[in-house]
């Protein structure tokens, strides 16, 4: 396999289409149909089809994409970090964080990386562990600082934890329930919670099950944290999140913590990123300053 064999293949699912990809790569439509025709001699098995609906990949096209994508990026890492040496143009780090880790230490954390990587173009997104997962196992993200359960992750990511997520009840100041402390006084309540895989909300589902306690009757599906906040201070909805982010008195204005208990045990938060894969020149300090902040 070939370097250009996996670009093209890579910028057509990007383009999901071979005259776009063509286009893309200032190619012609017939150098890039040759390239993948190579690439398909290479590993012994076609990558994808082509039908009346479009490009489609196969199973083992989808296998080799995921890891052409990784490659690649490890590659162009490592051709950034030769050309910083020489005087080149400066790196890039690409990471996402929960928003927890935004309100409470991501200023800091920029501010002194600033002073130490003043010519590094930095790239964030949140850290939802629905796309933080495929995009730590692509390449396209550094590392990322998340919630997780480290039994419940691919054998591909490496979780260090940095500390507690402390999950607590919590809604608009002035709720009709806000003297609750048992959940009893919670079965007719209205939720929002964020129900993705590793999440806050799920997790507590799952507790809910275990106790033998009934699920939220009326709820919100929500994996935006903005609107979940959102609906929180402006409507009777409740919601669960780490207590430290309803307290952040900027994030958590106009939210008030809940009394009520038993709650779930405390899921950890902190630093993914790939297996056996280093981290850059450009990443590596501003991990070191999330995991300082973070422990403190």
């Amino acid at each position: 396999m070939k370097d250009h064999q996996l670009r093209a293949l890579v910028q057509v699912a990007e383009c999901s289409s071979i005259r776009a990809a063509a286009r893309a790569m200032n190619l012609s439509q017939s150098a890039l149909t040759k390239a993948l025709r190579e690439l398909e001699q290479d590993v012994g098995a076609e990558p994808l089809t082509r039908s009346y609906k479009g490009i489609e990949f196969t199973e083992a096209g989808r296998v080799l994409l995921a890891r052409a994508r990784l490659a690649l990026s490890i590659l162009d890492k490592a051709l950034a970090e030769v050309r910083l040496l020489h005087g080149g143009p400066g790196a890039r780090v690409v990471i996402a964080v929960t928003p927890m880790a935004g309100a409470l230490v991501l200023p800091r954390v920029l501010r002194e990386y600033e002073q130490q990587q003043p010519d590094t173009e930095v790239h964030l997104t949140e850290g939802l562990l629905t796309q933080v997962l495929p995009d730590l196992i692509e390449g396209r993200l550094d590392f990322a600082i998340a919630v997780a359960d480290a039994a419940d992750l691919p054998y591909e990511i490496v979780f260090e934890p940095l500390g507690p997520a402390d999950a607590v009840l919590a809604a608009r100041a002035g709720h009709p329930l806000a003297g609750a402390t048992s959940w009893a006084e919670l079965k007719d309540a209205k939720w929002v919670m964020n129900l993705s895989p590793g999440s806050l909300g799920r997790n507590l589902l799952t507790w809910l099950g275990e106790q033998g306690l009934p699920p939220p009757k009326h709820m919100i599906r929500c994996a935006s944290t903005m609107l979940m906040l959102e609906l929180m201070q402006r409507t009777d909805c409740i919601g669960i999140g780490p207590s430290r982010l309803f307290e952040d008195r900027l994030v958590g204005h106009g939210i008030r913590c809940f009394k009520v208990a038993p709650l779930p045990p405390p899921m950890k938060f902190g630093l993914l990123r790939l297996r056996g894969v280093p981290l850059s020149s450009a990443a590596k300090p501003m991990a070191t300053l999330f995991a300082r902040y973070l422990a403190a």
